[in-house]
């Protein structure tokens, strides 16, 4: 009998807010067709709604997916090379200009290469890539200081194949940003 009697609180009030929550009924009167029609209903303007106290978030383009800067972070060299294509020079233009306006920002330029060559042979060529782009990124006005370039050689790449679309896409510098 204890036990209920704990519960008999929590119970009605539970019983309470469900009353609560009901909607009122309105007054209605039938036509002949057996149509509900409102009696003296009078017809309110909704209330005016209140200025919402959450702040407004603002999500920085390099954290933004939708954002052309996230969404444009590689730059893909040919095949034993690590000479910057003028195609991607708009591309190494954005990112050192967004990094020159975010101080705060440090930039990890990361050099990748196909699984083709030596062990050794792939992490120098994919150290030459990310300092190509560190190069250019510093011409257009990022920060030394911000600019870290490493190479992961054939250890991650974007694509699995054995063929050369595969190793196109793995012949590549991403651009990546940390806090400092």
């Amino acid at each position: 009998m204890i036990k209920y009697s704990k519960l008999l609180p929590i119970f009605g009030t539970a019983l309470l807010l469900v009353a609560c929550k009901s909607a009122p009924k309105l007054d209605v009167a039938t036509t002949s067709k057996s149509e509900p029609v409102p009696v003296s209903a009078p017809v309110q303007a909704p209330a005016p709604v209140a200025a919402s106290m959450v702040a407004k978030v603002v999500v920085p383009d390099h954290l933004n997916p939708n954002s052309s800067l996230s969404k444009n972070r590689s730059v893909f060299f040919d095949y034993d090379d690590f000479s910057v294509k003028k195609e991607f020079s708009s591309l190494v233009e954005n990112h050192a200009k967004y990094a020159s306006a975010n101080s705060k920002l440090a930039v990890k330029v990361e050099g990748n290469t196909d699984e083709r060559g030596g062990r050794e042979y792939n992490l120098a060529l994919g150290q030459k890539r990310a300092e190509a782009v560190v190069r250019a990124m510093k011409i257009y006005g990022a920060k030394d200081a911000q600019l870290e370039a490493v190479s992961y050689g054939s250890e991650k790449p974007a694509a699995l194949g054995h063929d050369e679309s595969s190793w196109a896409q793995n012949r590549r510098v991403d651009i990546g940003y940390q806090s400092k």
